[in-house]
């Protein structure tokens, strides 16, 4: 077994939990891949060109932003960052219009545009997104074009085009699908549970220090944000396959990957809350229970049947990183009659909670393997 120090630091690591003295402030957890960066440049230079040939006279600037900010990991977050960007220019636009069809442009009235810009914002509940550009774009208008008849309309028009080339740059270019990252997350979440499970077979089995008892459960709490990243990861992955011409292709593996998500799901409730019980009540004598070596063998059992369902669905590149013990064999071992001996007095308490959460731990990884079986 790790020592407790290294092995809860890795996982830190893993998770993106490490302390803040090493975060990096300007610094994102992953890079962006460098498709997305070249699809927004060539976005931002297709729309400076267009703009500049269908609204000459002027410098492109809102088209030019708009095809930047427009660029996204997904189809569908391309989409409601086009409608964010038009609906926020279309609104700052008419606040600067109304506001220079009454008064001369005087810092008061860039100031009170700003402010009932941001009220009209947060009165109709628009997104934080959608709230910032309103006051941004009656400012421009207001400092850039008050002397320019026609000016605000063409801005609106040209962030119309400007979101509309992005768009289309997205879909045409190599439409992303984020499968890739989910699959991973599901790889590496139930390649730790079934670690976890391995490590509450061999403190069933033998005599154990508070050291590894520690180390166990400190692994064993780390697999719900392992989950929760998960989660996130399928989410996104999801997101990116609304609107993508390419759905049809991966819709049938997200919906495997989905499934299985929620096998482990279950299993991050149980186990935690079995290594957790047997630390509560642990002693030095619950290894020479009878039914303890049996018990560790079932546990370890659930760890391979729990490995091999991983192998199965292929779930990505890391499906077996991580694995102390690899695979042995093809077929399930839940599959052995295991005879329970009644327990001592000292001991029924947790020799029965275990049992229970094994029988429901064997049934979720059984119906799970049944699934990938099928499909």
């Amino acid at each position: 077994m790790n020592p407790p120090g290294r092995s809860r630091a890795r996982r830190l690591a893993d998770l993106g939990l490490a302390p803040a003295r090493y975060a990096r402030v300007l610094q994102a957890s992953d890079r962006t891949p460098l498709l997305q960066v070249i699809k927004t440049a060539v976005a931002a230079g297709l729309a400076w060109v267009v703009c500049l040939i269908v609204l000459p006279g002027h410098l492109p600037i809102f088209g030019t932003i708009a095809a930047i900010l427009v660029v996204q990991p997904s189809i569908n977050q391309s989409f409601s960052k086009a409608l964010e960007r038009t609906v926020g220019v279309i609104a700052g636009v008419i606040i600067a219009s109304v506001g220079l069809a009454f008064f001369e442009v005087t810092s008061w009235l860039i100031l009170g545009s700003i402010l009932v810009a941001l009220l009209v914002g947060w009165a109709f509940r628009l997104s934080q997104s959608t709230t910032a550009q309103i006051p941004i774009s009656a400012l421009l208008v207001l400092t850039i074009g008050a002397q320019t008849s026609g000016y605000a309309v063409e801005r609106i028009l040209e962030t119309v085009l400007g979101a509309a080339i992005a768009v289309v740059v997205n879909v045409i270019v190599v439409p992303p699908v984020r499968l890739g990252p989910a699959q991973d997350a599901i790889a590496r979440l139930g390649a730790e549970v079934a670690n976890s499970l391995d490590d509450l077979a061999r403190l069933i089995e033998r005599p154990s220090t508070v050291e590894e008892r520690t180390s166990a459960l400190v692994s064993a709490r780390l697999l719900r944000p392992m989950q929760t990243k998960a989660a996130a990861a399928v989410t996104s992955a999801e997101e990116s396959l609304r609107f993508n011409p390419r759905r049809s292709a991966h819709r049938t593996s997200l919906t495997r990957d989905s499934r299985l998500l929620e096998t482990l799901q279950v299993l991050v409730l149980r186990v935690p809350g079995m290594i957790r019980a047997l630390d509560d009540r642990y002693d030095e004598t619950i290894h020479t229970e009878p039914t303890a070596a049996g018990l560790a063998a079932e546990v370890s059992r659930a760890a391979h049947d729990l490995r091999l369902v991983l192998r199965t669905a292929d779930a990505g590149p890391g499906a077996g990183s991580g694995d102390r013990e690899p695979t042995t064999a093809e077929i399930p071992a839940l599959t052995r009659p295991f005879r329970v001996l009644a327990p001592s007095a000292a001991h029924w308490i947790l020799i029965g909670s275990l049992l229970e959460d094994l029988r429901r731990v064997r049934e979720v990884i059984v119906e799970a393997g049944e699934q990938r079986s099928a499909s």
